[in-house]
């Protein structure tokens, strides 16, 4: 059966009118098959606060109460359908539960359940969306099939067991029905609930898509596709209509919001055809990201990711030494932190910090039990307000020329680190935050746009 999972953010499924809209998108194509929603947009940043210490209990009433009003404000549109109702009261009356034990008593497992009941909730009523059209639609507890570890906040996905669990519980599902089901979340070997992490529900599409042997990923946000740029820095910005599996991984990695950089992994194993579209504007198109491409320009786009945490670590040790970056790399594992970007010389070693795989509920990577671990054997110096600007494309280590229409443009400038080499399809600079969006504009002009 020739299948597509289609994916749709918060915004995507943020009220009735964005559920209808996307309903539409689902019946138009009958190889749509498994549907795979996050949160209504804002929901889970109010899951987020109520997981939060510190919240009291006027406010965490005030919370439940915002939540709340965004499931019935559905439900009224939909017409109050009994069944739904009695599936969204019952998701409510979890999240006043956990709420109120977490007040009491704080647990990564809660937390993680907690935030899970979001996409709970959307799933529920995008069936009922999708029936009330004509579909024979149904929602399906995702966490039946996304076998994680234990790790709450960033669960590791099981690849294998994930595959046999959805062959065995998910796709005799598909014949007869669109099913619909949650983003974001799974769990672990004793059935607790897990999160993947901020911003894992493309993820959640695309490890569906693997273990469904799907012939594409449909990832559905309020954008049309992948630019040249964030078109709110470059007015000039234009869209992409197919990129390389390679270029849309570097540029997901450096900051492209509009795709999850996990989501291409398992793409990348099946060669699967990943689509990124406007549910606003679906007739505008989008991007395709596919194993082959026809054009391989040496330029294809400038991402820049925020909010950056540069690591600087100094130590007499490495001098003529062997063994400090390996001491170095094994407390950032045994701390569940993937090193971004790295420089070194012959005393210091300087890094960058991956923060797209960060802690569901928004806890920061660096905690004090790290920085104690690293200052045993070298002198730390943490900077913050940085972001990182990559300049994405293919051949650009290769290609004579590319340093100095990029470093013409940084030259106003204070770069904090540079990075080339590695892989032949970025060069990628350092640079304060206040400074990004001048920077992004004007090398946007001066690759895009000065030769168009």
């Amino acid at each position: 059966m020739s299948l597509v999972v289609a994916k749709f953010g918060g915004t995507s499924v943020a009220d009735y009118a964005a559920m209808h809209r996307c309903a539409h998108i689902i019946i138009d194509n009958p190889r749509t098959r498994l549907v795979v929603v996050s949160a209504s947009s804002g929901v889970t940043n109010l899951l987020v606060e109520l997981t939060q210490a510190d919240t009291q209990e006027g406010r965490r009433q005030a919370l439940i109460e915002q939540i709340t009003d965004i499931q019935y404000q559905i439900l009224g549109d939909l017409g109050h359908p009994s069944d739904v109702i009695a599936s969204i009261d019952a998701v409510l009356n979890r999240i006043s539960q956990l709420s109120e034990q977490l007040s009491q008593t704080r647990t990564k497992a809660a937390i993680d359940e907690l935030l899970a009941q979001g996409e709970q909730c959307s799933s529920a009523l995008f069936a009922a969306v999708l029936r009330e059209k004509g579909a024979a639609a149904s929602a399906f507890d995702v966490r039946a099939v996304m076998r994680t570890d234990s790790f709450f906040g960033r669960a590791e996905p099981q690849i294998e067991q994930i595959a046999s669990l959805t062959q065995t519980l998910l796709a005799p599902k598909l014949t007869d029905h669109i099913i619909v089901t949650q983003g974001f979340i799974g769990a672990d070997y004793n059935h607790c609930t897990t999160t993947l992490g901020r911003g894992g529900s493309d993820y959640s599409a695309a490890l569906l898509a693997e273990a469904l042997k799907a012939d594409a990923v449909e990832i559905w946000t309020d954008v049309a596709g992948i630019y040249t740029t964030d078109p709110r820095l470059a007015p000039n910005a234009r869209p992409i209509k197919e990129i390389s599996f390679n270029e849309a991984a570097e540029m997901a990695t450096f900051g492209a919001k509009v795709l999850h950089p996990a989501t291409i992994l398992p793409a990348v194993r099946q060669k699967i055809q990943v689509f990124v579209g406007s549910s606003w504007a679906p007739e505008k198109g989008g991007t395709w990201i596919r194993h082959q491409v026809d054009a391989v320009p040496v330029y294809r786009a400038v991402a820049v990711r925020r909010d950056q945490t540069l690591l600087n670590l100094h130590s007499l040790q490495m001098l003529h030494a062997q063994g400090f970056l390996a001491e170095t790399f094994a407390i950032l594992a045994r701390h569940k932190i993937s090193v971004d970007l790295i420089t070194t010389s012959e005393v210091n070693v300087a890094l960058t910090l991956d923060k797209t795989g960060s802690d569901s509920s928004g806890n920061g990577l660096l905690n004090e039990s790290l920085l104690q671990e690293l200052s045993k054997h070298s002198r730390v110096r943490v900077e913050d307000n940085l972001a990182l600007i990559a300049i994405v494309g293919n051949k650009i280590a290769t290609t004579p020329g590319v340093c100095r229409r990029v470093f013409e443009v940084l030259e106003p400038h204070n770069v904090r680190m540079i990075c080339q080499g590695a892989s032949p399809h970025n060069l990628c600079v350092l640079v304060a935050e206040s400074e990004a969006a001048q920077v992004v504009k004007a090398l946007h002009e001066n690759l895009f746009e000065a030769t168009s």
